[in-house]
C-alpha cells in the first residue's frame, strides 16, 4: 500500500456515528473509514438498550426534552437538546429504511409498529430497540449498507496516531488536513490527507479498571483533538453503569437498563430491596443515583456486588425480551428466569469530550467530532439512557450536511512529510507499557471513581504527571505500537478528567465529591472548559 493516500473525508471510528456519516457522504465524496480492530468492534456493537425517540401518540418532544434536562442536572444546553430530540423520529425511520430489524408489536388495525420500552430517567416508553441487542443490529446493518453502497474505503486494524494540522506544518491559518495512521498488521505508518477529518472514536472507559466498554475505548479522539489545540468540556462527568455482570470470567458484560425498565429489582444479598432509601423513582432513577446507591450499599456491607432480580416476571417474557442477557448469563451458570443476577457498577459513558456544535464542528477548521467523543451540550452532567445512539445519528446527519455545504470553500491540501522513524528503535521493555497501563487504570478507579475527594484527586494528578513523563520518553525514543499509542492517549484523557473534577467544587450529576456534597448553582451551573495553555 502507498504510504500516502488522499481522501475527501477521513472518518476515524466505525461505530454508529462513523458509519452513518459514511453512508450520508459516500455517494458524493471519497470517504475513508478507519477502525482499530474489525469495522464493527466498538461501543455501538455492545449497546443493548436502544435509541430514544418520540414515537408514541401519548409522548411528546417536550416531554423528552424535559426528561433530558432533568437528568442533565442543570448543564444541558436546551437548544441542543431540543434540536437533537426533534430529529429522533426521522432517524428511526431512516434506520428502518436501511433495514435495521427493530422489535415490533401488532397494532389494533392488524399492522405493526415498533415496540417501545422504558429506561431510567424517561417518563414515557420511548426506547426503540432490537430485542436486547440493538447496537449489534444497527452496527451490522449499517456496515452491510456501506459495503453494498460501494465507493467507501474501509481500513480495519489501523489506529490513528495524531492529527496533522497546517499549524504543526508551519502554515497559517490553522486547519486539520489529515492524520498519521499505524497499519497494525504491516507495522507501517501511513499519511492520510483529507480536507475534512471526523473523529468518531467513542469514549474512554478503558481509563478505568472496571468498564462496560470494549478494549478500543481508549479516548484516542479526545487526546488527539486536545493535542491539536481543541477545547474539551465536562470531562469530570463519567457515567458508571449501575449494572454490569459480576462474575470472575465476565470481562465487560453490561446488563441493559431495560431489565429495570421491565420490572427488575435491585436487591441486597439478603433479598431486601434498597432503592426506596435513595430515590422515589426506585430502580428507574437516573444512572448516577442508582450507581451511587449500589456503591454505598456495597461499601456498607463489605460486599463485592448486589443483585438484579427479574425472575418474578414470566420466563417466556424474559427469554423473548432479553435473549442476549439470558443466554450470556446461562454461560456463567445463572438462569435469570429463576435466579437474581450479581451486578456491580462499571465505567460506561463519558458525557464530556471535544467541544462541538450540534453538527460536530470543532474550533479547528476541517475537524469534526461526532458521537461520544464530542461534547455537544446534550447530556449535561448526566446522560439519560439511550440518548447516546440518538445523538450519534442526529449529529452524523448534521455533520454530513455541513461538510457538503463547505465543499467550495476548502483550500488545497499542503505537502505533508512522511512519518519519520529515523531516530527511534524498537522498544526493549514492553513490560513498561503494560505496567503503566495497569497502574493508570487502578488509581483512576480508586481515586477518580463514583465517589471522589479533593485528596484523592490530588493523589491521582501526581501519579498522572509521573506516568506522562515515562510515557513521553518512551514515545520519543521507540517505534510506535498500538499499545503505546493507546496508553499515551489514556494518560492524556485521565489528566483531563482529573483536572476537570478538581475545578468543580460541588456535587452535580455524575461528579460526586465528599468535600462538596451540595449542588452549587451560583458558582457552578456552567460547563467545565479546558483549553490549550490552561496547564502544561
Amino acid at each position: 500500500m502507498p504510504q500516502q493516500r488522499d481522501f475527501d473525508v477521513l472518518i476515524i471510528g466505525s461505530g454508529a456515528a462513523g458509519l452513518t456519516l459514511a453512508l450520508h457522504l459516500g455517494k458524493r465524496l471519497r470517504v475513508c473509514v478507519i477502525a482499530k480492530e474489525e469495522i464493527t468492534e466498538g461501543a455501538t456493537l455492545y449497546a443493548q438498550g436502544g435509541v430514544s425517540a418520540v414515537m408514541d401518540a401519548d409522548d411528546s418532544v417536550e416531554s423528552h426534552v424535559e426528561d433530558t434536562l432533568r437528568a442533565g442536572a442543570g448543564l444541558c444546553h436546551r437548544d441542543v437538546v431540543e434540536s437533537i430530540v426533534r430529529h429522533g423520529r426521522e432517524q428511526i425511520t431512516w434506520l428502518i429504511g436501511k433495514g435495521v430489524p427493530f422489535t415490533t408489536v401488532d397494532t389494533a388495525d392488524g399492522g405493526q409498529t415498533v415496540h417501545l420500552t422504558r429506561e431510567g430517567g424517561h417518563s414515557r416508553r420511548r426506547v426503540v430497540h432490537a430485542a436486547d441487542a440493538t447496537g449489534r443490529a444497527i452496527s451490522t446493518t449499517l456496515l452491510d449498507q456501506v459495503r453494498a453502497q460501494g465507493g467507501i474505503t474501509l481500513f480495519e486494524h489501523h489506529i490513528a496516531i495524531d492529527l496533522i494540522t497546517t499549524g504543526k506544518l508551519g502554515g497559517t491559518p490553522d486547519r486539520c488536513v489529515g492524520a498519521y495512521v499505524l497499519d497494525k498488521g504491516a507495522g507501517q505508518v501511513l499519511t492520510l490527507r483529507a480536507p475534512w477529518c471526523v473523529l468518531a472514536t467513542g469514549g474512554a472507559g478503558k481509563v478505568y479498571l472496571y468498564t462496560s466498554n470494549p478494549d478500543v475505548a481508549t479516548g484516542d479522539g479526545i487526546a488527539m483533538a486536545w493535542r491539536a489545540g481543541c477545547a474539551v468540556a465536562n470531562m469530570e462527568f463519567v457515567q458508571f453503569h449501575p449494572t454490569c455482570l459480576y462474575h470472575p470470567q465476565a470481562k465487560t458484560f453490561l446488563l441493559t437498563e431495560a431489565l429495570r425498565g421491565e420490572g427488575g429489582h435491585l436487591c441486597l444479598p439478603s433479598g431486601e430491596r434498597f432503592m426506596q432509601r435513595f430515590d422515589e423513582r426506585l430502580e428507574l432513577a437516573p444512572r448516577d443515583i442508582v450507581a451511587r446507591a449500589i456503591d454505598y450499599e456495597m461499601k456498607r456491607l463489605g460486599s463485592d456486588f448486589v443483585y438484579l432480580d427479574i425472575s418474578h416476571r414470566p420466563a417466556d417474557f424474559i427469554r423473548s425480551h432479553f435473549p442476549t442477557v439470558h443466554q450470556k448469563c446461562l454461560e456463567y451458570g445463572i438462569d435469570i428466569t429463576r435466579q437474581p443476577i450479581p451486578v456491580v457498577p462499571a465505567a460506561h459513558y463519558l458525557c464530556g469530550g471535544v467541544v462541538t456544535d450540534v453538527a460536530g464542528r470543532t474550533s479547528l477548521p476541517g475537524l469534526y467530532a461526532i458521537g461520544e467523543v464530542a461534547c455537544t451540550g446534550l447530556h449535561g452532567a448526566n446522560r439519560m439512557a439511550s440518548n447516546s445512539l440518538l445523538e450519534c445519528l442526529v449529529t452524523a446527519s448534521a455533520a454530513a450536511e455541513a461538510i457538503l455545504a463547505e465543499q467550495a470553500l476548502v483550500p488545497a491540501l499542503p505537502v505533508i512529510p512522511s512519518w519519520d522513524e529515523s531516530q527511534v528503535t524498537d522498544a526493549d521493555e514492553e513490560v513498561v507499557v503494560a505496567h503503566n497501563w495497569d497502574e493508570l487504570r487502578r488509581f483512576m478507579w480508586d481515586y477518580v471513581g463514583i465517589v471522589r475527594t479533593t485528596k484523592r484527586l490530588e493523589r491521582a494528578l501526581r501519579r498522572v504527571h509521573l506516568l506522562r513523563g515515562e510515557i513521553g520518553e518512551f514515545y520519543a525514543n521507540f517505534r510506535v505500537t498500538s499499545d503505546l499509542i493507546e496508553l499515551r492517549n489514556l494518560v492524556q484523557v485521565a489528566e483531563l478528567i482529573i483536572r476537570s473534577a478538581m475545578k468543580r467544587k460541588e456535587s452535580r450529576g455524575l461528579h460526586y465529591t465528599l468535600d462538596y456534597l451540595e449542588r452549587d448553582d451560583v458558582n457552578y451551573a456552567r460547563d467545565t472548559i479546558l483549553r490549550a495553555g490552561d496547564f502544561s
